[in-house]
């Protein structure tokens, strides 16, 4: 573990953290885990029926609407007396009281202290979560330390109650360290040096004795320790920082509570789910299987023993044992502690630098064939292609680019890109090859398939989720049913063209109209206790519906050009067309990227996507294969990278990335140091793809029986 000291991070949240996004004071970052910014729904499902106290000053006040801001952000204090109580009841039957008293010295105080009331069902009424703050006014008014002390060790008493909890949860609020410079002459008597008084003696008081119930988020002076320009008054902070402050709180409460399934983000002060059986068996599984087998055949006298038929041929055991290792490792990086997680941030600068230093890697590992021309989309440019794609692609997930239009739109060009050359290159196959058997159906999926169905199972996750593997298996399926049926007639041209046309509307019918899909995933729903959304699936369908039939256009006409052999017979008219298309591919280039940085939202920009990308992906090919050298040459880095993208895409994930994405994997202790995680990290991370492409597909050679 790398925080073994702290491994659900409760003190890290209650303590420690940074602002990811400097002086926005929207992504504060706690050391070494993942604050979870709640949605009301969430925040309902933790409270429901639930009642929730603050008590105290007005620093307190602000910090109880900032909590009523997470399930309401309507409700404001405008209108409102300022030394006065106020309930309010929210949706869930949640019920959020403020108490007016800075000096825990009413009636209401001595209630929370003592209260033993139930509900009329029989259940403990008791307070959910129970919020004290104070100190501000006994120094404002000069009022003695003892005093203010008396208050907080009554507090600290009334946790140890052994006869009932007074909260399920009891938080008492550092006292707030102030702006002196911004203090009003009345406000002058807080200093900083009592301040501290107040706030080390809380501490010290909490620490003497390990049996109080009490946390003391002492991280809220942190949070407003540079945060000058975000108080008026030197006191009370914007709503953006009582915001985030009180979204501390909730992750203490009801990070630990709620249901855990993924993605799972919350992972401050919690801990992760129990594997269930289905997940133990498969970590066995993968752990000794194929070492056994391994054992066996080298300290076996015969190779004919009765074992052997409960283990694969022997070369494919070396692949699964490394395979299954790769799986574990990955297991452990996502659904234990044993690595930590960090929230990701974009910045401009850093986005634009690494995938310049992608592009100066790919440039410095060209290399020329010495087989000369390669043709058009050759095997190695379209490894690079995918390869130069997949770099942009990680480093947008990387650095949580997708709020941003400008890029959103071309890496959602990359993605119809890799959908084009599917179809590409399966059209290709079935055409020539003209092999539609079951052989080809099992060894395409297993290749797609198998690494994704493994993860789905051992991380407890969803198979759609992964998006790519699904995405890319239905086009397979839909490309072998479009070619299969009536394959005899395949060499007749207006029969394809007819057919494409057929595939296309028939696929855009389902699709768009989404009636069937709802059934069908209704059904599959029902059977196998799935959480397919059907509106969710078509919209990432229909956000790409026709570039796989482009790609599958692109592979005729290159076919069939090839075998009419019409560049030989017209070279000098092929030239005119050749030239006016690398003009105008260089032209769509320049057009596509004024087009996308022109919509007002990437909202906007998917609703011409379907149409529109075909015209740089077509433009990047001409220009791409615009002279003999250029298909030629290659780049070494783009091809590995592209050798194994569907892997990095996958194991991105959870390794790498982490919490289902929504994170970033922290490989080392040192949490800060979040370029040298990046270097390591990303070194593991291509390491670890590569290794699992070359396994998955030595596992297909032996489901496949190869």
């Amino acid at each position: 573990y790398i925080d073994a000291s702290d491994p659900y991070h409760c003190k890290a949240l209650l303590q420690t953290g940074r602002w990811l996004d400097g002086k926005n004071y929207q992504n504060w970052q706690p050391d070494g885990c993942m604050l979870h910014p709640y949605k009301p729904k969430e925040v309902i499902e933790c409270l429901e029926d639930r009642r929730v106290i603050f008590i105290g000053d007005s620093v307190t006040r602000g910090l109880f609407y900032g909590a009523l801001r997470s399930v309401n952000q309507t409700i404001t204090q405008e209108g409102q007396p300022k030394h006065s109580d106020r309930v309010i009841r929210t949706t869930g039957g949640i019920e959020w009281t403020f108490h007016w008293d800075p000096f825990l010295n009413t009636t209401n105080w001595k209630r929370i202290l003592t209260d033993q009331s139930t509900q009329r069902n029989g259940k403990t009424n008791q307070p959910a979560l129970l919020v004290v703050g104070s100190g501000v006014w006994f120094l404002r008014h000069q009022l003695p330390f003892e005093l203010w002390r008396k208050r907080v060790d009554e507090l600290f008493e009334y946790s140890l109650s052994q006869k009932k909890s007074i909260a399920d949860e009891i938080v008492l609020l550092p006292v707030e360290i102030p702006v002196t410079e911004k203090l009003s002459a009345e406000r002058k008597t807080i200093g900083l040096k009592e301040v501290n008084q107040m706030n080390d003696y809380a501490l010290q008081k909490l620490a003497s004795k390990s049996d109080y119930q009490i946390a003391i988020p002492s991280v809220h002076n942190l949070m407003t320790a540079e945060a000058d320009l975000e108080t008026a008054d030197g006191l009370h902070y914007s709503e953006k920082l009582t915001s985030m402050q009180a979204r501390v709180l909730l992750n203490m409460r009801c990070n630990d509570i709620l249901v855990k399934k993924f993605p799972l983000d919350k992972t401050c002060c919690s801990d992760y789910p129990r594997p269930n059986w289905i997940q133990w068996l498969i970590i066995f599984i993968l752990l000794v299987w194929a070492p056994t087998g391994l054992y066996l055949y080298r300290n076996s006298n015969t190779a004919s023993s009765h074992w052997t038929r409960f283990f694969p041929a022997h070369e494919y055991l070396g692949p699964l044992a490394a395979f299954g290792y790769s799986i574990v490792l990955i297991f452990l990086a996502d659904r234990t502690t044993f690595f930590n997680k960090e929230q990701k941030q974009f910045n401009g600068w850093w986005f634009g630098l690494l995938n310049l230093l992608g592009l100066a890697v790919g440039i410095l590992t060209s290399q020329v064939s010495d087989k000369g021309d390669l043709g058009l989309l050759n095997r190695e440019q379209t490894d690079e292609w995918k390869g130069w794609m997949q770099i942009a692609i990680l480093i947008y997930h990387y650095l949580s680019a997708s709020k941003i239009s400008g890029i959103y739109n071309p890496i959602r060009v990359c993605v119809a890109s890799y959908l084009f050359m599917t179809g590409y290159g399966h059209f290709t196959f079935f055409y020539k090859k003209k092999d539609f058997g079951l052989s080809r159906i099992v060894g395409v999926m297993v290749r797609l398939n198998l690494l994704t169905l493994v993860l789905a199972y051992i991380m407890d996750t969803d198979y759609l989720s992964y998006y790519f593997s699904p995405l890319v298996s239905m086009w397979f399926m839909i490309i072998w049913v479009t070619m299969y049926v009536g394959h005899q007639w395949n060499d007749r041209l207006d029969f394809l063209i007819v057919k494409l046309i057929g595939s296309a509307t028939l696929v855009t019918f389902l699709f768009q109209s989404t009636t069937p899909l709802k059934f069908t995933f209704a059904v599959l729903n029902k059977v196998f206790q799935t959480q397919w959304f059907a509106t969710e699936w078509a919209f990432r369908v229909t956000l790409d519906m026709y570039i796989v039939y482009w790609g599958m256009i692109a592979a005729l006409v290159y076919i069939k050009v090839k075998e009419s052999k019409l560049i030989e017979r017209n070279p000098e008219t092929w030239q005119k067309v050749w030239t006016a298309s690398i003009i105008l591919s260089g032209l769509g280039i320049v057009w596509f990227f004024w087009f996308e940085l022109t919509r007002s939202n990437k909202l906007e920009y998917n609703q011409t996507h379907p149409y529109t990308s075909i015209i740089p992906i077509a433009s990047f090919i001409i220009l791409r294969n615009s002279t003999g050298f250029l298909r030629s040459v290659n780049s070494r880095a783009f091809v590995f990278i592209g050798q194994c993208s569907l892997e990095t895409f996958i194991i991105q994930f959870h390794f790498w990335l982490g919490a289902d994405t929504k994170g970033i994997l922290v490989m080392i202790p040192w949490n800060r140091w979040r370029t040298l995680n990046f270097i390591l990290s990303s070194i593991v991370f291509v390491f670890i793809s590569h290794q699992v492409a070359i396994k998955t597909g030595n596992l297909t050679d032996w489901v496949c029986n190869k």
